[in-house]
């Protein structure tokens, strides 16, 4: 494989992720992540295809660190579900619906803000929901930031410590994870 070298970085592009994340685990997970054209799903192995696909929204860099973020925080067993399983509810959701969605979203939202600050990127906080029921993003917000805490404490999973570590690298950032580098008010400006 070629090898992929900070000074190649233009801007922050996908096929960058793609290299690394392969790098990281095509051979140890079966997995790889695709540039795909319509909305972001993970589709496990099967007959027809012996790898895993962390396939991501229309190419952007942020759906690409989100979709990963998911993979990162699965459990072995949802990585063998299409979507890990989980219920989804597209844009339009009601309160219940979005305080449903909220309560899936928190550890895969605090893995990409994670992610993000490894590449050097801000994070933007996502509700999903822009033609769903008005929400205040305030308890969201903290509870992603409280699962900031608690990653940092107890310590990133093996996939993730590799693929941030992968990240830091890359991008020249660093390895050094602290709460101080996760502050409240990047994600929410009331």
């Amino acid at each position: 494989m070629q090898a992929i070298e900070k000074q190649d970085i233009q801007a922050y592009d996908t096929q960058d992720l793609i290299l690394l994340f392969e790098r990281c685990f095509a051979k140890t997970h079966q997995t790889k992540l695709i540039k795909g054209v319509d909305e972001p799903i993970y589709l496990p192995a099967n007959a027809n295809q012996p790898f895993h696909h962390v396939v991501f929204a229309h190419g952007f860099f942020a759906s690409a660190l989100h979709e990963i973020a998911h993979w990162l925080v699965a459990g072995s067993e949802r990585r063998l579900l299409e979507d890990y399983g989980y219920w989804y509810a597209p844009d339009g959701r009601n309160a219940a619906q979005q305080a449903e969605f909220e309560q899936v979203e928190v550890a895969p939202q605090a893995m990409e803000w994670i992610l993000s600050k490894a590449c050097g990127r801000s994070f933007r906080l996502s509700l999903d929901n822009l033609n769903g029921e008005p929400t205040d993003s305030y308890h969201f917000a903290k509870s992603v930031h409280a699962q900031i805490a608690k990653y940092i404490e107890r310590g990133l999973n093996d996939r993730a410590s590799q693929f941030r570590d992968s990240l830091c690298k890359f991008y020249g950032t660093s390895r050094l994870l602290t709460l101080g580098d996760f502050h409240f008010e990047e994600i929410y400006r009331g």
